[in-house]
């Protein structure tokens, strides 16, 4: 499979170190099977950081290792409870099991609000979850673990205008 990694930087070799502690899945590399969310994202880090330039980066990965029983997965298919608690607990930089893989939906900055208002108890995790549900949710595959990012074969960067 196709996966993209938008930024203001391309990137040939992930580096977990330089990967931000407190995001959804915790301290990853991020990739995307859709591209516009992708460059989506770059051009919200262009704007953060002030630069001019934004790339995706663009890897193969072979699916069928999210299989493996070598490799520990933690799946959500969609906007849940335990979905919400994860990403709410990841952003707060409280410690989750390892994983080597997460794969579920992106919070992304429309659903920011949403998740703000359940994590100072103004709404329910029920509310926080319908609210979620409405909303158009992009697919993110988090590379958690050096032994992951030794599966994802480099191709290309794209440059955005």
């Amino acid at each position: 499979m196709k996966l993209y990694h938008g930024s203001t930087v391309g990137v040939e070799t992930p580096d977990l170190q330089k990967c931000r502690p407190t995001t959804d899945f915790g301290q990853a590399f991020y990739t995307t099977t859709n591209f516009e969310q992708a460059e989506k994202w770059a051009r919200i880090k262009q704007k953060r950081a002030n630069v001019e330039k934004m790339f995706v980066s663009i890897f193969e990965f072979d699916e069928n290792i999210l299989q493996s029983d070598d490799y520990k997965v933690r799946r959500f298919e969609n906007a849940t409870h335990e979905w919400l608690d994860f990403v709410v607990a990841n952003r707060r930089g409280i410690k989750q099991e390892n994983c080597d893989f997460v794969t579920g939906p992106v919070a992304n900055d429309s659903l920011y609000a949403t998740i703000l208002l359940y994590e100072q108890n103004i709404i329910s995790a029920d509310v926080a979850v319908e609210r979620l549900k409405v909303q158009e949710l992009y697919n993110q595959l988090s590379f958690n673990t050096e032994r992951a990012l030794r599966n994802l074969i480099f191709k290309e960067i794209i440059e955005i205008k």
